[in-house]
């Protein structure tokens, strides 16, 4: 790695732009992280990066002399936020859209608004899925609880009679997810 050496000033001049400058782009492409850093990072393969790439959903913010791909602090939200779109659903064509269109939008308010209306729907199907799971998760535990009567079954009874079985309360509902196998 090599290390730019820049001018010693006398304490009494303030340093020029340029030496700022200079300073500032140093400090930069130290904080700057190659692919695989990048990758080791946040959990992501270096092909599911090159390819958020490709796509237009990351941007490297150098290279580096051999022309390695470098990135900044900013892509490791990038590719967090990207994630964080998929587990709610969202594909990588969706994600493309979506930030093609904020890019797309000139005003912030307009921006923040669309974001605000996709985030506001992807809520409401989450809150619908949960409810649909929670209804799952009472039939299953449900059906397990009218299945582990079938624990002290005669083994030699044939499954026909699981129709008409005398083990269970005849006033109990037999489960859906239990009723399903046993027709025919």
């Amino acid at each position: 790695m090599s290390v730019h050496r820049l001018p010693l000033l006398p304490a009494s001049e303030p340093p020029s732009d340029d030496v700022v400058q200079s300073l500032d782009e140093a400090r930069a492409r130290r904080d700057l992280k190659q692919v695989g850093d990048l990758a080791h990072e946040t959990g992501k393969t270096v092909r599911a990066i090159h390819l958020y790439e490709e796509l237009g959903l990351l941007t490297p913010a150098a290279r580096s002399k051999g022309g390695y791909r470098l990135y900044g602090r900013e892509a490791l939200m990038r590719i967090r936020w990207i994630g964080k779109l998929q587990e709610m659903g969202f594909s990588l064509g969706d994600i493309q859209t979506i930030v093609r269109e904020w890019e797309r939008l000139s005003s912030a308010p307009h921006a923040a608004k669309r974001m605000r209306e996709v985030y506001a729907r992807k809520l409401d199907e989450t809150r619908l899925q949960r409810r649909r799971l929670e209804a799952l998760e009472k039939e299953l535990a449900s059906s397990l609880r009218y299945l582990d009567t079938c624990d002290v079954c005669d083994p030699q009874r044939l499954v026909s009679a699981c129709e008409c079985c005398d083990l269970h309360d005849k006033e109990t509902n037999v489960p859906e997810l239990v009723l399903g196998f046993r027709a025919h």
